[in-house]
């Protein structure tokens, strides 16, 4: 009867814990779906000139399945204590933990690079704009204009940015991008009323915390549910084999 009953409490926390792998996978899942069908967010205005949404989308994605599949991996296991179940289930979850503190650890320490890149990168961006002498660089004009547009920014850290670029034909002009107009130029003459004022590194931290912070939330959530999963798991795997041991 004790035995029964240590099983039966092990078979619970481990049911329970394993629904919150499906819940977090599914929130995976759902966050991409937002970031594809969502029209209002900053990497819309990426993919309306690439596809970067579209990878993103597909990483998260294949994430959330990978969980899923996972969850009903460990139900099977659990349910039916398969025991060669519950160690390929065990040796899946180390694994996951261990890429995630990997990639977490990667994220923090470049963190800084990153963003030093980003910086410099948008000020030659800005400086090169509209220059007849790099046509090459059309692309790059066409993501900072779809990013303008769409979080109603202008520069990196104010409009005042655009004075830095020699490409206008007064040193009044800002990109058509970071006002009202609708003219399908690279400049425009439009008074400052009318011109989106902020800068858009502003806008993109501001994004960027939102969502941040619901993904950080999630990868401590499995991380937390991972180590609790392994250490149920071992004790569920060895419970199972002792109660075999015992009738024989």
């Amino acid at each position: 009867m004790l035995r029964k009953s240590k099983s039966l409490i092990l078979k619970y926390f481990l049911n329970l814990i394993n629904g919150a792998f499906l819940v977090l996978g599914l929130l995976l899942i759902g966050f991409a779906a937002w970031l594809l069908l969502d029209r209002n967010n900053f990497l819309t205005a990426l993919n309306e000139s690439n596809h970067l949404i579209v990878y993103i989308f597909g990483i998260l994605i294949g994430t959330g399945s990978a969980i899923v599949l996972l969850f009903l991996l460990g139900y099977l296991g659990i349910q039916y204590e398969i025991r060669w179940l519950l160690v390929l289930y065990a040796v899946l979850l180390i694994w996951a933990f261990g890429v995630q503190v990997a990639l977490s650890a990667l994220i923090f320490t470049k963190k800084e690079e990153v963003h030093q890149v980003w910086h410099d990168e948008i000020d030659l961006v800005i400086s090169q704009y509209g220059s007849k002498d790099v046509p090459e660089d059309i692309f790059k004009w066409t993501i900072l204009n779809a990013l303008q547009k769409t979080l109603q920014c202008c520069g990196q850290h104010n409009y005042t940015d655009w004075i830095t670029n020699e490409n206008k034909e007064n040193s009044e002009q800002v990109p058509c991008s970071c006002t009202n107009s609708t003219l399908r130029k690279w400049f425009c003459d439009e008074p400052l009323n009318a011109t989106y004022l902020e800068g858009c590194e502003n806008k993109i931290n501001t994004w960027y915390q939102a969502n941040a912070l619901l993904l950080i939330g999630i990868n401590f959530g499995l991380l937390v549910s991972e180590v609790l999963q392994i250490s149920l798991t071992v004790s569920f795997f060895r419970h199972i084999k002792n109660r075999i041991f015992a009738e024989m």
